[in-house]
């Protein structure tokens, strides 16, 4: 059973096709990075997998549930972690966590708590109110919000925009710690940043899924000497 999985993904608006008859399969468990180009598709294209916007046509399965009919079942194991930091900024990392686990009404309330300031090693921040924290930090406190309602599917919209790279590269370790225990999928800028934590990539164009595959897959395929290249490659139609 597929985590997701899409057939004759359409959306349209207006006269404009955002999104054209994409069929996609990702993994339970997977980590799925989606590519493109400013204005390519992948934002619509995750906006209608989390269920914030309905397809114009074609279907979106989640477990095996479909988008539409099923749409709270849908909304209910998954999560979505937005550019923007989305924590209060006034509260402290502990009224935060204690916040979104009433809103979820979480019957484990502390112990997940317990577990996701282990998980993010949250322990010396918990008292600090969110707006003093640096950008790494408020990330850090924004995927472990995500993920207090134990979602089984997880999309990561370009979760370390903006941050230095020690930061970063600590926000890679965190990401890597969840692979493989829920599928994630992630859109992002940073070509090292999917080469190294995606176990596969899928790269739009012009509202098309051009090519999905690892990264070693699609470098081999475009004749690339490195997967930045191979995206310029396949993103452009052949063209570096």
């Amino acid at each position: 059973m597929y985590a997701i999985e899409t057939k004759n993904l359409t959306k349209k608006f207006k006269n404009k096709i955002a999104v054209n008859n994409v069929d996609l399969k990702i993994q339970k468990g997977e980590l799925f990075a989606l590519l493109g180009t400013n204005g390519a598709g992948k934002t619509t294209m995750i906006k209608m997998l989390s269920t914030l916007i309905v397809p114009s046509s074609g279907s979106i399965k989640i477990n095996e549930l479909d988008i539409v009919k099923d749409r709270q079942k849908n909304r209910d194991i998954l999560n979505v972690l937005p550019q923007e930091t989305a924590i209060a900024p006034n509260l402290s990392v502990k009224e935060n966590l204690d916040f979104m686990a009433g809103v979820y009404q979480i019957k484990n309330k502390q112990e997940k708590i317990n577990e996701l300031i282990k998980l993010f090693k949250l322990n010396d921040v918990l008292k600090q109110k969110a707006k003093t924290l640096s950008g790494g930090w408020q990330r850090k406190v924004s995927i472990a919000i995500s993920l207090i309602n134990e979602p089984e599917i997880l999309f990561l919209d370009e979760p370390t925009l903006g941050l230095d790279v020690i930061a970063r590269k600590e926000l890679w370790k965190v990401i890597e710690q969840l692979k493989g225990k829920i599928t994630i999928i992630l859109t992002t800028h940073y070509m090292e940043e999917a080469e190294s934590l995606s176990d596969r990539i899928g790269i739009m164009a012009n509202g098309d899924l051009i090519d999905a595959g690892t990264s070693e897959e699609l470098i081999k395929k475009s004749k690339a000497k490195n997967f930045e290249d191979a995206f310029i490659k396949i993103a452009t139609g052949g063209e570096l």
